[in-house]
This record gives structure tokens, sequence and C-alpha cells, in this order.
């Protein structure tokens, strides 16, 4: 009797993997076939993509619509400006928010309850689109770099996702710090932050998508300032121009040959994503750590 419950328990078990491998292996490839296709059809000659057909790879391999894509004259401006503000918004920005996660996760902090929501209602409350550009305006910031920095140096959200982990830490830790007579900037730098990379990589990796993908900002501040145009903001305005008449006359010919909005998007699409897909491999295991670690109690 106990060797049919056991068998029937491997059956189970059996049946239960298989099922679970099988939905996982669905998920990959419905996960990954939009970029395969994407890529295929950005590596396909442009007439020959009219055809459709193109799945996996490309039907009739060619570089032309990358080429038509790169050879934008704004297009080197925009990724230098594009990877300054990843850079430099994403160190300001986690330092900052950092700081204040560590202060609102100090128990001894009476007002810690009370600041955190205010920060919390700043999640839900906005003045609007209209106030945000006077209030930009009035603080010199449009046609500006900074205003791509500045506006977003705390991050509440970031800031509660910090501020749990640190939670999590040891209170040991910082009070065996003081009484060496160490002080509290010192204990959050040679304490905390090193014990905070996972959920640092983590956010730090929210903030140069965020940074990187934004493009409105650049259209609503410094839109007619050409030497603070971003790489995003100059897709933007290739794909509208592209999609609007059918295909500028930059980019229709090259080499030759036609392209077509289908694979100048198409392009435009990978050429954006690569950066990001690039970086992500590298913060993978510090990104899946972060957002668990902190959230379970024992």
């Amino acid at each position: 009797m106990y060797k049919k419950i056991i068998s029937k328990l491997k059956i189970g078990e059996l049946l239960f993997d298989s099922v679970k491998w099988i939905i996982l292996i669905l998920f990959v490839i419905v996960t990954l076939y939009p970029i395969i296709n994407t890529l295929a059809v950005s590596l396909n000659e442009g007439m020959d993509a009219l055809r459709g057909g193109i799945y996996l790879l490309p039907r009739k391999f060619t570089w032309e619509n990358y080429a038509a894509v790169l050879k934008q004259k704004s297009l080197l401006q925009g990724a230098y400006i594009s990877v300054a503000r990843t850079v430099i918004a994403t160190f300001v920005q986690l330092f900052l928010t950092s700081m204040l996660a560590y202060v609102l996760s100090r128990k001894d902090f009476i007002f810690r309850k009370f600041v955190t929501v205010l920060y919390v209602l700043t999640m839900y409350l906005s003045a609007g689109l209209i106030p945000n550009y006077l209030l930009m305006k009035e603080l010199s910031l449009t046609n500006s770099f900074w205003v791509y920095i500045l506006p977003g140096m705390v991050s509440a959200f970031n800031m509660i996702v910090i501020r749990t982990y640190m939670n999590g830490l040891p209170d040991s830790l910082s009070e065996s710090a003081k009484v060496d007579g160490a002080g509290e900037f010192r204990i959050f730098i040679e304490i905390i932050m090193p014990l905070c990379k996972p959920v640092l990589a983590t956010v730090a990796l929210f903030i140069a998508v965020y940074q990187w993908n934004s493009w409105f900002d650049t259209m609503l501040y410094n839109s007619f300032d050409a030497s603070l145009t971003t790489l995003q903001f100059e897709l933007m305005k290739l794909l509208s121009a592209v999609t609007n008449q059918g295909a500028s006359a930059e980019a229709m010919k090259n080499s030759g040959s036609m392209v077509t909005p289908a694979t100048i998007r198409s392009a435009a699409a990978i050429i954006t994503a690569l950066p990001i897909v690039c970086l992500y491999p590298f913060l993978q295991r510090y990104f899946v750590t972060g957002l668990t670690i902190g959230g379970v109690k024992e």
C-alpha cells in the first residue's frame, strides 16, 4: 500500500514538473519571439520586408536600416546627452535617495513616520503638466541639462524600497559603530551602503532604465535646443517622420536600395534597447536579491 502511495506521489510530482516546464518554455517563447522578430525585421532589406513572412531570421540580410538610422546628424549628440543624464542622474539620485532612506529607517528619528507619509503622498498627488512646466521655467531649468537631473533627485518609490531593505539590517551594526565613535554619516557610508549593494543595484537599474528611455521631458523643456537633445527624442522624431511621410527622403534611399517604415522602426527599437539589454545581465543577481531580501521577516 505504501509503495502504491509513493508511486502515485512520484507520478504526481513528475506531472507537476512536466506541466511547470512546459508553461515556462511557452512563457520564454512568448517573451523572446517579439524581440527576435524585431531583430530579424531590422536586418532585412526594406522592400522585401513588405512581403511579410519574416519570423525568426531575415530573408535578405542587410545593415542598411541601421545605417539609415545612425546617419542622422543629431543622433550622436543625442546619444552623448542620454549617456550623460543616465550616468549622472543614477549616481545622484541613488546617493541622495539612499541617504534619505537611511534617515527614515532610524527608529530614533521621531519624525520619520510624518516625513514618510509626506513622500508617499507625492506618489498619488501631482500638480499637473502645466504647473510643472511653469515651475521649471521659474527655476530657470528650461533649456538646461539640469532639468534632467534636479527634479528627480529623490524618488519616493525608490526611497521606500531602500528603506525597507535597511529596516531588515541588524541595529547592532550601527550601535556597535557608535560605541566605537563613528558618526551617522560614516556609519552610512562605511557600514550601511556596502550591505545594501543588492537593493542599490536594483534601484540603480530602475533609475538608469527610466533615464535612458525618457524623451517627453526633452520635448517639453529642451525641444528648441539641439545641443540638449536625447537619443530617445531623436529616435521618436525619426519614427514620427517615417510614419507620417511613409519614409523621409534621407531614410528611404541608401546605397541604391530602399528601406521602409517597418524596418526603420525595428532598427530604432533595437538601438534603443541594446544598452539596457547589455547592462541587465551584470545586475541580474543583485536585481533578484534586492527585491526579495528584506521583504520577509523571520
